[in-house]
């Protein structure tokens, strides 16, 4: 049953995976079109983000509440039995409501929507194969591993998020079930998507001895970042209850149309943020514009989950560790010129310190973080090298 729910689950997550990568070319084609047109194309592109929003808010409340937001904190509650499995009509609401919020240009991430999808169609499995709760607990946290590990093209950080996160404990039967899914859902995206790692990293010295405590200070700073963040995150929410006498489509419409603002006049700050995540990783940016890039996605993050649709935070979460990563390594870098420090190497650990201070699951945010960007354990390297 793993292996179908696996296989299952790889390809839905995949292709929502392709159709997302097809909205944001779509919103780009779109802009670039309006920008042509002044106020109409202005009006234009604000009302499809508000539109496209709006939609994704109203399927959402209509069809299946549990799928607003990342989705993740429904799936650990049904593994707890605080609450019942959702009905699989969850799974074409994730999907669909996440395509619209996501390529509208929310800050969002596409991890959310798969894992939670994952575990809908291990639900929906269990129930019709008549399974006893203690088996369909274990698909559930099977599929739901499988949707993470497809998400991010990273099966071991699957692996490990389903025993770190979900379960918060090693279970044997958990452990080979989440194996069993990923050893089909990995094959079966990677034949969809290919099998790059999501992120490209030119190679990176080995950090100096001297340099450790810069980096055990980067924790820090991510760590009191993590505070600020999650405190953001919940102000702009109860922010947002205070309207609530307006329906949820409306304040999530409103939402939409701020994003497409920002979209008019900075494109390449909307959206998911994996080429800003990219940019950093490469550490070609200037500091001025990676500042003012970061305030702006710390605060859009914040607000675009305040909508109420389907998608993730892990996503956005490496997009602020990276920024505020290369952020430091290049002050760092001006700070003690005698340490060659290469500002990129902070921008890879402050995506797993990042992630770390607000998820507190440190393994599965150090597993992800490698595997996204191809990058080898020290040990398999020669001296004084890492990729």
């Amino acid at each position: 049953m793993a292996l179908i729910i696996g296989a299952a689950t790889g390809c839905v997550g995949a292709i929502f995976r392709l159709l997302l990568a097809h909205a944001d070319r779509l919103r780009d084609t779109m802009i670039v079109w309006a920008h042509g047109h002044a106020i109409w194309g202005f009006l234009t592109v604000v009302g499809a983000c508000a539109v496209a929003t709006l939609v994704a808010a109203w399927m959402v409340r209509q069809f299946s509440p549990h799928a607003s937001g990342s989705g993740i904190p429904h799936v650990e509650a049904v593994l707890r039995e605080e609450i019942p499995p959702a009905p699989f009509g969850l799974v074409p609401v994730k999907f669909f409501g996440g395509i619209l919020a996501i390529g509208s240009g929310l800050a969002l991430g596409r991890e959310g929507p798969t894992v939670q999808m994952g575990a809908g169609i291990a639900a929906f499995a269990a129930r019709v194969c008549r399974l006893c709760w203690a088996d369909s607990r274990v698909l559930l946290a099977a599929g739901a591993g499988a949707g993470l590990a497809t998400a991010f093209n990273a099966p071991i950080a699957g692996l490990v998020f389903v025993l770190e996160e979900l379960v918060q404990k090693f279970e044997h039967r958990v452990a080979v079930a989440a194996l069993a899914a990923l050893a089909t859902a990995i094959p079966v995206a990677r034949l969809l998507l290919g099998d790059a790692p999501d992120f490209q990293v030119a190679p990176l010295s080995y950090p100096s001895a001297e340099s450790a405590p810069l980096f055990l200070a980067l924790g820090g700073i991510a760590g009191l970042l993590a505070v600020a963040y999650n405190r953001t995150l919940l102000a702009t929410i109860a922010f947002r209850d205070r309207f609530g006498g307006l329906p949820i489509e409306f304040r999530a419409g409103l939402i939409g149309a701020s994003v497409g603002m920002l979209a008019w006049f900075a494109p390449e700050l909307v959206g998911g943020g994996d080429q800003i995540t990219q940019r950093a990783l490469t550490g070609h940016e200037r500091v001025g514009i990676l500042g003012g890039a970061f305030l702006i996605r710390f605060g859009l993050g914040a607000l675009s989950y305040a909508a109420g649709t389907p998608g993730g935070l892990f996503a956005p979460l490496l997009v602020l560790g990276a920024q505020s990563g290369l952020l430091f390594g290049m002050a760092c870098r001006l700070a003690f010129p005698a340490l060659s420090i290469q500002p990129e190497a902070f921008a890879l650990v402050g995506m797993a310190a990042l992630f770390t201070g607000v998820v507190r699951a440190p393994v599965t945010g150090i597993v992800l973080v490698a595997e996204m960007t191809g990058t080898p354990w020290v040990g398999q390297n020669p001296p004084g090298m890492v990729t």
